[in-house]
């Protein structure tokens, strides 16, 4: 009798365990791993969606951030092309050939922000050694004229090309993109040529 009485013991323990390991197995959608599966698949989803381009981080804010800084050179080489300011002709040459060389990388920066999917423009503001001018710097040009005008605007582009060298370098060394890497040379080598005219037009 003691024996028949073990069996019946075992048999129900163990159909406890059954019922035990059934429950934990259950495909019931809210457990907590069949939560964590759908939060990984919507995670996945979701990074698909949102850096379509990871790993281009770097050229994605050179671009970002050259184009509203070439803008402003172009700006300023307007300002120099407008009578009012009287500059001199070496000034307009070199706005001249500011705005010739610039606009263009303008465009192809943009375009390849499109065809990265990225915003156009930055979502912080541009670095301390960006060499960008404050708004009462630019005021103050635009109100210069002549040979104070000429002084003012060779200091002001000289910091600002020294800017654009920096963060040309700066993604020479990180990018992957080979024309990302070749636009950065030409900058470097465009601007570095033309801080040696206007260094040597400041000269008295």
């Amino acid at each position: 009798m003691p024996s028949t009485l073990s069996r019946r013991i075992a048999i129900i323990v163990a159909a406890l365990l059954a019922a035990a390991i059934l429950t934990a197995c259950s495909t019931d959608p809210d457990e907590p791993m069949n939560s964590m599966d759908s939060q990984s698949q919507e995670t996945t989803s979701m990074s698909g969606e949102t850096a379509p381009d990871s790993g281009r981080e770097d050229d994605v804010m050179f671009a970002q951030m050259m184009i509203p800084h070439h803008e402003q050179a172009v700006d300023m080489a307007d300002m120099a092309l407008d009578p009012d300011a009287s500059s001199s002709v070496e000034v307009r040459e070199l706005a001249v050939d500011i705005k010739a060389t610039q606009d263009p990388e303008i465009e192809t920066m943009r375009a390849w922000l499109d065809a990265w999917g990225a915003p156009q423009e930055p979502s912080g503001g541009m670095g301390h050694d960006s060499g960008m001018m404050s708004q009462g710097d630019m005021g103050a040009l635009a109100s210069a004229e002549g040979a104070e005008f000429d002084q003012m605007w060779l200091t002001m582009m000289i910091e600002h090309h020294e800017g654009a060298i920096t963060m040309a370098r700066d993604v020479q060394s990180t990018t992957e993109d080979e024309e990302v890497a070749a636009l950065a040379a030409e900058i470097i080598a465009a601007q570095e040529a033309e801080i040696a005219t206007m260094q040597a037009l400041l000269e008295p």
